[in-house]
């Protein structure tokens, strides 16, 4: 399904709250209610039970990409494309309290899907546990990185950075700071004071 935009969001106040209204409803031949949901970013996931006229009961993951600009010079101010795990979505950082809630599924996709969202948890989990790195230490990455000038490279040392919390690094050799995006996803270690703490392992 496309995308579907609006100006308004019927007075719901937030993107979450207009989104589990469109799927909480009644219909002649089934019922369906949003037991959970969350925004992760700008991502809707929700759990949404499906009963059927004969008493069927099916729970099943919702996704929905958003966008919400209240000035948008267009007028439309939210837009959102939906789907179902069935149809396997990329987004997969579905919070584990919406995929306790879904019921068991016989479709390739949407279990291909709830694996991916239960790595994702596993790995961000191990992230947090890792130790965060402070200025003056040095920190060094298990696999090197390659440069703009052919080098590899796997020990810096951290420092301060005065336009934000993410620490740089310096290159004891060439002493050129850099940046090193999303390091936290990567595995490694700590030195200081002679003390070496490993990071946790990448999931």
């Amino acid at each position: 399904m496309g995308w579907l935009f609006m100006r308004d969001m019927g007075g719901h106040a937030t993107p979450r709250a207009y989104l589990d209204n469109q799927f909480t409803y009644t219909r002649d031949d089934h019922r369906l209610t949003v037991l959970a949901s969350s925004m992760v970013g700008s991502t809707y996931y929700a759990a949404c039970e499906r009963v059927e006229s004969n008493k069927d009961r099916e729970v099943f993951a919702v996704v929905c990409l958003t966008k919400h600009n209240p000035r948008s010079t267009d007028g439309h101010v939210f837009g959102y494309k939906d789907m179902t795990e069935h149809m396997g979505p990329c987004e997969s950082d579905c919070p584990a309290s919406i995929l306790d809630a879904l019921t068991d599924t016989d479709s390739e996709y949407a279990v291909n899907w709830r694996a991916r969202c239960r790595a994702n948890l596993i790995r961000r989990k191990l992230e947090q546990a890792k130790p965060a790195p402070k200025p003056g230490q040095t920190i060094i990455f298990d696999e090197p990185m390659r440069f703009s000038d052919g080098s590899d490279r796997a020990r810096f040392e951290v420092v301060a950075n005065p336009k934000g919390k993410t620490p740089l690094f310096r290159d004891p050799e060439s002493r050129a700071i850099c940046r090193i995006p999303a390091f936290r996803k990567r595995t490694y270690r700590i030195v200081h004071a002679a003390i070496v703490v490993r990071g946790a392992a990448n999931g």
